[in-house]
C-alpha cells in the first residue's frame, strides 16, 4: 500500500443466515459467529486478522444481534469503545452488505468477509487487498484453486466450481474497489440462495456460460468476461496461495476441521520434549 492509498474499510458479515444455526447449536452459543475456535470466538479470530494487516483501517461488524453482542464481554468492549463499527444485520448476507456499503464513503475501497472465516490472518488480507488493489476492477472476488485446498486437506469437503483452467472455492473474501461496484451487492441477491449449486451461479451469468460450463470448455476468463457485462463492471479474480483462506465454519463439520488445524498447529509450535 502506497502511503497515498487510502485504507480498505473492512465489513465482517456475522449474522447467521437462518435461525437454529447448526454450528451454533452444536457450540451451545446463540449465534454461529460466537462458536469458539481455539477457545477463542471465532468472529474475535477475523476481528484480530483484520485489526493486524497493513491495508485494513476501519473495522465494521454488520450483525450480530444485539443481545449475541452483550454474551462476550470482549467483543461487546470493541463495540462500545468504537474500535469497531457495528450495524444492525438485514434479511440476508447480501441486504447486509448493501446496507454497509452505503453507509461508507464512495472513495473508501472496502474488503467485505464473514466471521466464520476462522482461520483469517492478516497475510491473507493483505495479500488480497494488494492484488485487488492493483486489479483496475471494480469489484473482485478470492478464489483458491481446488488442488491446493486438497492437498492440505485432504478429508475436506468443499463446493467446488470446475472449469476448464480447474476447480474453483470461493474464499469469502471481496474487494469493492470504485464507487460504481457498490451495485454489485444488487446483484449477489440473485445468487445468494443458490452459492452452494455452482451450474445455477453459472447460469446467472447467460446461458452460453452454461452450454461452455456443461461441456467442461468454460474459462475462468470467459465467465469474468460475462459476468462483467452482466454487471456493466470490471469483476476480477484474486486468486489466494493459502488453502485457509476456502475453509470456513459452514457446518459442524467445517468446525472440527478448523479445531484440528489450530490444534496441530499448536503442536508444531510446541517444543518437542
Amino acid at each position: 500500500m502506497k502511503q497515498t492509498d487510502p485504507p480498505f474499510s473492512a465489513i465482517v458479515l456475522a449474522a447467521d443466515r437462518e435461525l437454529n444455526n447448526p454450528v451454533a447449536e452444536a457450540a451451545k452459543v446463540s449465534c454461529k459467529a460466537l462458536t469458539p475456535v481455539g477457545g477463542r470466538p471465532m468472529v474475535l479470530r477475523v476481528l484480530d486478522a483484520l485489526g493486524k494487516a497493513r491495508e485494513v483501517g476501519q473495522r465494521i461488524l454488520v450483525g450480530p444481534a444485539e443481545r449475541s453482542l452483550a454474551e462476550d464481554s470482549e467483543l461487546n468492549g470493541l463495540v462500545c469503545s468504537s474500535q469497531v463499527g457495528w450495524i444492525a444485520p438485514q434479511a440476508s448476507p447480501s441486504l447486509s452488505a448493501f446496507s454497509a456499503l452505503q453507509s461508507l464513503p464512495e472513495d473508501v475501497p472496502i474488503l467485505v468477509t464473514t466471521a466464520d472465516h476462522a482461520l483469517l490472518s492478516a497475510a491473507m488480507v493483505d495479500h488480497f487487498c494488494a492484488a485487488a488493489r492493483n486489479s483496475g476492477c471494480d469489484v473482485v472476488a478470492g478464489l483458491a484453486r481446488y488442488d491446493l485446498i486438497a492437498e492440505a486437506f485432504p478429508d475436506t469437503l468443499r463446493t467446488v466450481t470446475k472449469l476448464k483452467d480447474g476447480g474453483f472455492c470461493g474464499c469469502n473474501m471481496f474487494a469493492f474497489l470504485t464507487p460504481q461496484a457498490r451495485s454489485a451487492a444488487n446483484f449477489w441477491r440473485k445468487v445468494e440462495s443458490e452459492r452452494k449449486k455452482p451450474l445455477r451461479v453459472v447460469k446467472v451469468i447467460g446461458w452460453s456460460a452454461v452450454f461452455r460450463y456443461l461441456c467442461g470448455q468454460l474459462t475462468l476468463d470467459y465467465a469474468l468476461a460475462q459476468l462483467s457485462k452482466r454487471m456493466n463492471l470490471k469483476v476480477g479474480v484474486v486468486e489466494m496461495p493459502f488453502a485457509e483462506a476456502a475453509v470456513d465454519v459452514d457446518k459442524v463439520d467445517d468446525w472440527i476441521l478448523v479445531e484440528s488445524i489450530l490444534a496441530k498447529r499448536d503442536r508444531e509450535a510446541s517444543p518437542q520434549e
